[in-house]
């Protein structure tokens, strides 16, 4: 878990913004976004390497951030590993902008910049650049017409689609 951890912290130490030519959604509502989203697709990093049925859960922290629990897995030891951050808005709160730690005083970038804006029921999220890409749903297995159009729009703004990994969910 303290790699778990760690590797997280190194991936937010970057910069908070968001990459060239891509932009955040707006009319976000927070207390929508709230509770447990399933990760359905990755650009490849260290920190997720050799997990499955990966989620991350989102709550309201008192001082108007977000409490973060992502988990996941591990294929190899047999146990679930979780690592524990919160996330500021880095703007105005209707707009999907926000900054993330995992350690300390690091943070990194979070932009939502695809999402179900009816039923808050997937999402496509990158980090401060375009190494960073994931697609979220509430649920295990996203409709195959949502995915395309998700990857479909994320290969326009110039993100490495063909390196995506689709998580198991079910393994």
């Amino acid at each position: 878990m303290k790699k778990l951890i760690l590797a997280v912290a190194l991936l937010f130490s970057g910069c908070t913004g968001i990459p060239e030519g891509v932009t955040a959604i707006e009319g976000f509502e927070v207390n929508r976004y709230l509770g447990k989203w399933y990760e359905i697709a990755r650009l490849d990093h260290r920190f997720e390497r050799g997990l499955n049925r990966i989620t991350a859960d989102y709550r309201l922290r008192d001082d108007g951030g977000l409490d973060i629990i992502n988990s996941g897995y591990n294929i190899k030891t047999g146990e679930r590993e979780q690592a524990e951050g919160r996330a500021y808005f880095t703007g105005a709160a209707n707009v999907g902008r926000l900054k993330v730690s995992f350690w300390g005083p690091f943070y990194g970038g979070y932009n939502i910049i695809e999402l179900d804006k009816q039923n808050y029921s997937y999402a496509l999220v990158t980090g401060p650049d375009r190494d960073y890409l994931w697609i979220l749903s509430r649920i295990p297995v996203l409709d195959s017409t949502i995915l395309k159009k998700l990857i479909d729009k994320a290969r326009a703004l110039g993100f490495a689609t063909e390196q995506l990994i689709f998580t198991d969910q079910e393994g």
